[in-house]
């Protein structure tokens, strides 16, 4: 089966949620592409990639989303290190999984605040940047749960179908500028977070799926790649559904 292969040299990314998961597999597949990538998390990098075939060295920011003046920043820190930020991929999230009858105010506007207004704030920061050049690819890392309903996931569907409404948004409010703005939606991700998830859990996602599987991290790097890339220079305000077929 063939790879992806793109080239994002001279670069610069900016990947939040970068230290496991999904982000560090987005973090790696950029490193590997040749862009100079910054990593935005409140954790330090877990060991989940291996840098041994990286083009570039990541560089690290601890940082809470929550905290609207460390977003401004450390992204004018980046900006005012590199000179340019081309790429985003908004991806750091939480969940507090109960059924909304047992789910706490702070619980509610916890996932809120990272999920969707964190993103707002990273966006809102690289975009007067990305507008001064005249151009940007942005990705926002959504959820299937986001498109449907799934019970016991109030706050993180709510929470992922508005980070896909401002996606759109986005999209409309940063095209005249060049900048293209794009969603994934994946499905079940076999991450460490999700290996924690009762058995049961796990297998009716995997019963869903038309491929038979869950998915790896590495499934969404591929299809984020492809958006930020000049392949999808004319897509823009879509949402790109990454689940092996679970919603079908």
């Amino acid at each position: 089966m063939g790879h992806l292969r793109a080239d994002f040299d001279g670069d610069v990314a900016i990947v939040t949620g970068a230290a496991s998961g999904i982000g560090r597999a987005i973090l790696a597949a950029l490193c590997r592409a040749g862009a100079r990538v910054h990593g935005l998390d409140v954790a330090a990098p877990g060991p989940e990639a291996t840098e041994d075939d990286f083009r570039t060295a990541p560089v690290h920011h601890a940082v809470d989303l929550c905290d609207a003046e460390a977003v401004e920043r450390v992204i004018a820190e980046i900006a005012r290190a590199e000179s340019r930020i081309d790429l985003l991929v908004n991806n750091a999230g939480i969940a507090r999984d109960r059924a909304l009858w047992k789910l706490a105010d702070e619980e509610w506007q916890a996932v809120l605040d990272v999920n969707l207004t964190g993103a707002f704030r990273v966006l809102r920061a690289v975009a007067s940047h990305m507008r001064a050049s005249g151009r940007g690819r942005i990705v926002q890392v959504a959820s299937i749960n986001g498109l449907r309903g799934k019970f016991g996931q109030a706050a993180y569907s709510a929470s992922k179908a508005g980070l896909i409404g401002l996606t759109r948004t986005a999209a409309r409010e940063l095209g005249p500028r060049g900048i293209t703005v794009n969603a994934v939606a994946p499905g079940m991700i076999e991450t460490a977070m999700t290996r924690t998830l009762p058995a049961e859990i796990r297998e009716r996602a995997r019963d869903e799926s038309a491929l038979g599987r869950l998915g790896r991290p590495e499934d969404v790097a591929a299809c984020v790649l492809f958006l930020l890339s000049e392949a999808a220079a004319h897509v823009t305000g879509t949402v790109l559904v990454v689940d092996g077929g679970q919603t079908t």
